[in-house]
């Protein structure tokens, strides 16, 4: 099999940035949650801080949309909810196969974000006969050897592998002659797929290393803090000192350090 890159280039068919594109998902959750709330309307700056973004980049990513909002009024929630499903494809149903169906794969397929977001999980399917019809989420589990079959029948054309690293090519092979073009790779390792087909990878260590670095800075932000307190406070409680010339001491004469003379 031929092999490429593991994303399409940086910009999409209409000129949208993939950075852009990264972050429309960001502004759709937020979004979804003032509409659940039944507010009308949103500033660019609660929106952007709803979603993690600086209002400027907000506004920005919104242009290439061809939404501007209403000066003193915000931009339209309802309006808005709609005009990023619509760039998202996600105004239409797709089905989705998940292959590997152990704990990790169990959890996926009860995701019930899949349904509410555009995405129908449409077969699960496993290498191990005694799962075989065993039904997670409801779902019954079918034997890969019908992966081709499922995902013609289906017209699948997003895969989700959650499969041991050792499978995880032999899988995503076959998920792409089969002719999925977009796959979520749970694996733990880089997959190698023709060009034109995308790849999202989800490493849950990468994200833990990433966590565990902000901990570990915190935490030397939190040492450095205590002590420069403990230095600060100790500087505070000590005793002045002396000063020369009036209790003793030595002090400075013309041929070096001389007995200082107590006052009569």
């Amino acid at each position: 099999m031929a092999t490429g890159r593991t994303h399409r280039p940086a910009t999409r068919s209409r000129g949208i940035p993939e950075a852009t594109v990264a972050r429309l998902p960001l502004y759709l959750r937020a979004l979804t949650a003032l509409s659940e709330r039944s507010v009308p309307t949103v500033s660019s700056e609660e929106l952007a801080a709803a979603a993690g973004v600086n209002s400027a980049k907000l506004r920005k990513d919104f242009s290439y949309l061809g939404s501007y909002g209403t000066r003193g009024v915000g931009y339209d929630v309802e309006y808005l909810v709609y005009q990023i499903s619509r760039e998202l494809g996600l105004t239409q149903d797709w089905p989705v196969v998940i292959v590997g169906i152990g704990n990790l794969g169990a959890a996926l397929a009860g995701y019930g974000g899949f349904a509410s977001r555009g995405f129908r999980v449409a077969a699960l399917i496993d290498a191990d006969p005694a799962m075989t019809g065993k039904p997670v989420a409801g779902i019954p589990v079918q034997h890969s050897d019908d992966l081709e079959k499922i995902i013609e029948e289906d017209g699948v054309s997003i895969g989700v592998i959650a499969t041991p690293a050792g499978v995880a090519q032999q899988v995503c092979d076959r998920l792409v002659a089969a002719g999925v073009t977009s796959i979520l790779n749970f694996a733990p390792t880089v997959l190698s797929v023709p060009d034109g087909v995308d790849v999202r990878k989800v490493d849950l260590s990468i994200e833990l290393q990433i966590l565990a670095f902000h901990e570990q800075r915190k935490a030397g932000e939190e040492s450095n803090a205590e002590a420069a307190a403990e230095a600060e406070t100790a500087a505070a409680v000590a005793p002045p000192a002396p000063r020369g010339g009036t209790t003793g001491g030595s002090r400075k004469g013309p041929d070096g350090d001389v007995p200082a003379v107590m006052p009569a």
